[in-house]
């Protein structure tokens, strides 16, 4: 029986060979045939570049067969780029066709981390602009079919292109894996691409073969390390989604299911913080009244990526979406903010400073009536991260008070708010080890002050009787250990003593015995 690597190695030969006897004679260029003959041989095209090669095992081997088959996803380019009437409907089916050949594949398995791809929020930071679509700018593909050295498809996509993803990557974490057969991949996508956005695509003859089963592929594909890969799939699949109206609630599901098994099962997904990218441009477009499906999307789905610890990789989109939510309807401002009660971190100072930031964006969207239900609850927790020992996040929840719109909902509903934040405050302008948090307290509990010099002396009674009967119940506990120190001691003499006469005795009682 071969090893799994022998039975690998074989079927990528074989694979490589197959490809390899379809590019050997390659197919005459666009520019030798004839306008009635182009038709046929894009046909043709396509379907010599549905054989596809492995590029796991030598780079070198195969390379002019590589290179011919590059050369003929180019030329497909361009020619679909030429003019109108290049997607006529007898081509649709060959286009998915070798589309799905050359991307839908079994990704390799990711090397360590937390699942989330180092450039997992890449495009939501600032990262390299999504792939043309067709809307208007450069031709990516050039604007003639003549060379390789002048395509932007040659080197710029490994080398060059990769910088400005690794610059965005965690240090801490490994570099993302960059796909070997990106030098074909890149072409396929654009190509598709292509497609779904050309008006020559008729939605409703192209869902036959644009299908929910096409969409769960592209969908497993977000998986991928590579960070290009996934800029491609997310202009892709948002583009599926404006066009094919029909496919709309069976992507939000497909996106949801991600989710829930990224949650629930595995933490381990690289295309989390692309996914929300798609999500926010969806959730903008949602009509008012919102729908109650909507609404449950947004407990059920969103609120609870909150959760797992890697959540900073893709915080800014997520934030994003659950904003969105609360623009369309302030309504919602309270149950989201009890959900994100929910999920706090307990341990982890970094989730905590992104939900505070995401907190002060909440409240800049709720109305006074809302903030009413969730005061109580949300200074409780607010308190807390005053405390906290990490200076960053007391920093962080002292910010919120430099919002203008935040102080206003605060002084509306200060009779809950003050009494759950005095004691902390006051312990930070007292005595915490790091200035501006101790200054910003001071700052905080002078606002309060001059906000309702009442309630605020009514709060400092109530935390100085707080305060006195803490301190004597730690007297009292210190008194009650002593007893029991003092009883265990005493308890610990008398036992010596004991032995000591039981060992005397029982040495007389022995010689006794003997005589």
């Amino acid at each position: 029986m071969q090893p799994p690597q022998t039975a690998t190695a074989t079927t990528s030969s074989i694979a490589n060979l197959a490809a390899a006897r379809v590019f050997a004679s390659p197919l005459p260029s666009f520019r030798d045939v004839t306008s009635a003959e182009k038709p046929a041989l894009f046909l043709a095209k396509l379907r010599a570049c549905s054989a596809v090669f492995d590029f796991g095992g030598d780079p070198t081997a195969f390379a002019r067969e590589k290179e011919a088959k590059r050369q003929a996803l180019l030329e497909l380019v361009d020619y679909v780029n030429g003019g109108p009437g290049r997607f006529a409907e007898a081509a649709g089916a060959d286009v998915v066709a070798m589309v799905s050949a050359n991307l839908f594949r079994a990704l390799p398995p990711r090397r360590g981390g937390l699942g989330i791809g180092a450039g997992g929020g890449a495009a939501g930071a600032g990262g390299p602009s999504s792939p043309t679509d067709g809307g208007g700018g450069t031709d990516p593909a050039g604007s003639s079919s003549s060379s390789s050295s002048s395509s932007p498809y040659v080197a710029a996509p490994v080398s060059s292109s990769y910088s400005s993803y690794a610059s965005l990557a965690d240090p801490e974490e490994e570099e993302p894996t960059l796909e070997p057969a990106w030098p074909h991949l890149q072409i396929v996508y654009e190509l598709l691409l292509r497609y779904v956005v050309s008006p020559d695509t008729d939605a409703r003859l192209a869902r036959r073969h644009v299908d929910q089963a096409f969409v769960v592929r592209l969908l497993e594909l977000f998986d991928s390390e590579d960070p290009r890969e996934r800029d491609y799939l997310k202009t892709i699949l948002h583009r599926v989604y404006g066009k094919f109206m029909s496919h709309r609630p069976f992507v939000r599901r497909s996106i949801n299911h991600v989710f829930y098994r990224f949650v629930f099962e595995t933490e381990r997904h690289a295309g989390i913080a692309e996914l929300l990218e798609i999500l926010g441009s969806i959730i903008n477009g949602f009509a008012l009244p919102l729908k109650d499906e909507h609404k449950a999307f947004l407990s059920r789905a969103l609120m609870p990526l909150h959760k797992p610890k890697c959540v900073g990789m893709y915080h800014q989109q997520l934030a994003y979406c659950v904003t969105q939510f609360v623009e369309k309807d302030a309504r919602l401002a309270a149950p989201v903010l009890s959900s994100l009660l929910r999920y706090w971190p307990a341990t982890n100072s970094q989730k905590e400073v992104l939900f505070l930031g995401e907190v002060e964006e909440l409240l800049e969207l709720t109305r006074e009536e809302e903030f009413a239900a969730v005061a109580a609850p949300l200074f409780s927790r607010v308190a807390r991260c005053l405390t906290s020992p990490h200076f960053q996040v007391a920093e962080r929840a002292l910010f919120l008070w430099n919002n203008e719109y935040v102080v206003t909902l605060v002084a509306g509903a200060r009779e809950a708010v003050l009494p759950r934040v005095f004691g902390a405050l006051t312990s930070n302008a007292a005595g915490h080890w790091n200035g501006a948090v101790a200054g910003l307290s001071a700052n905080v509990r002078r606002l309060f002050q001059e906000m309702d010099p009442v309630l605020f002396d009514r709060c400092a009674a109530a935390w100085e009787q707080e305060e006195a009967s803490r301190v004597e119940g730690e007297a009292r506990r210190a008194r009650q250990w002593e007893a029991v120190e003092r009883a265990a001691e005493a308890e610990r003499r008398r036992r010596e003593q004991q032995q000591q006469q039981g060992g005397g005795g029982g040495g007389g009682g022995g010689a006794r015995r003997r005589r």
